[in-house]
């Protein structure tokens, strides 16, 4: 049996990087890191790592994978992921009616805010 243990996402800026993910999920890092690697992980132990390997790599549009974050109150947590330098991403095949908002974290990684309710 395979379990999801971690998603990778390749990071140029590892700190800022690390600040908000731990941030915008609640996770911890696990310490001490590595200077071009970090684990995130939830306080619980219970759920997938999220674990930033500072690498340049090429961004692709549309990627080919994203996270999506459910949220009980949608709108807040945008709000929130804004106010730690998250960005919406318009686009203009999204449905009127969609339950998802597409944004990108600082660094322009993307992942969909899902209304969980």
């Amino acid at each position: 049996m395979l379990t999801v243990g971690s998603i990778v996402i390749r990071v140029d800026d590892l700190e800022r990087q690390k600040v908000f993910w731990t941030a915008a999920l609640g996770y911890v890092a696990r310490e001490p890191h590595d200077p071009d690697f970090v684990l995130l992980k939830p306080p619980s132990g219970i759920g997938s790592n999220i674990s930033l390997d500072k690498m340049r790599s090429k961004r692709v549009l549309p990627p080919r994978l994203h996270l999506d974050l459910y949220a009980d109150d949608q709108a807040a947590e945008v709000a929130r992921l804004e106010g730690l330098g998250a960005m919406r991403v318009e686009w203009s095949k999204r449905p009127p009616d969609a339950d998802y908002i597409i944004m990108e974290d600082p660094e322009g990684n993307r992942f969909c805010v899902i209304d969980g309710r």
